[in-house]
């Protein structure tokens, strides 16, 4: 049976890589649940960009490293896509900021997750970002 894709925020991101966050347990079972199943999760370059950047800050650096490597490897074993924001898909999440305009809080890189979200045609998003069901795009957050 076919799993469902689902797109990976910076929020799960985080939270695998702290045992200690609330989180991490729902987070870790939805990982479990597809594990050995190719590309069921997508993220972006621009989702890891910010990942890199807050973890780095905040988990010992030996720590971030492996972690980061291990989301390389789960990518190169076919388990996880990286989707690139390309120069069409950063104009479309430009054209979405400047329509947000009511909504200046969220990130250009939530807006590029958008327009990658939409063109793959991913609905689920693992987050748990309010921004991702507030831009009326139809996305949900799980879990």
């Amino acid at each position: 049976m076919a799993v469902e894709r689902l797109f990976v925020d910076t929020w799960a991101w985080l939270v695998l890589a702290n045992d200690r966050d609330p989180a991490f347990g729902s987070v870790s079972r939805m990982r479990a649940s597809v594990a050995g199943q190719a590309a069921a999760w997508v993220t972006t370059d621009h989702v890891l960009d910010e990942t890199m950047t807050r973890l780095f800050a905040l988990a010992p650096f030996a720590q971030a490293r492996r972690f980061m490597e291990g989301i390389f490897e789960a990518s190169r074993g076919g388990l996880l896509d990286i989707e690139h924001v390309t120069p069409e898909r950063f104009s479309r999440a430009w054209r979405l900021r400047l329509r947000f305009h009511d909504k200046p809080r969220i990130s250009f890189t939530d807006l590029t997750s958008f327009v990658v979200m939409r063109e793959l045609g991913l609905r689920n998003a693992l987050t748990a970002d309010a921004h991702f069901e507030q831009v009326g795009m139809g996305f949900l957050r799980v879990p």
